[in-house]
């Protein structure tokens, strides 16, 4: 079974990633999601906030 990610999550990966000291290989890895799942994220939540996201759902 797979877990579900919320929004809180998601942007907490985001910013992560933003803020560097790892590569995205390694991110996703530390997480257990795919690259896939997070270039999917960031494509569709770049730049967003936490409240924009939740009034997207």
């Amino acid at each position: 079974m797979t877990k579900r990610i919320n929004e809180n999550q998601i942007v907490k990966i985001l910013d992560e990633a933003k803020a560097g000291g790892m590569t995205i290989e390694e991110l996703c890895r530390k997480h257990s999601i795919s690259t896939a799942t997070y270039y999917n994220w960031k494509d569709k939540y770049a730049g967003m906030t936490l409240a924009d996201i939740k009034r997207l759902k």
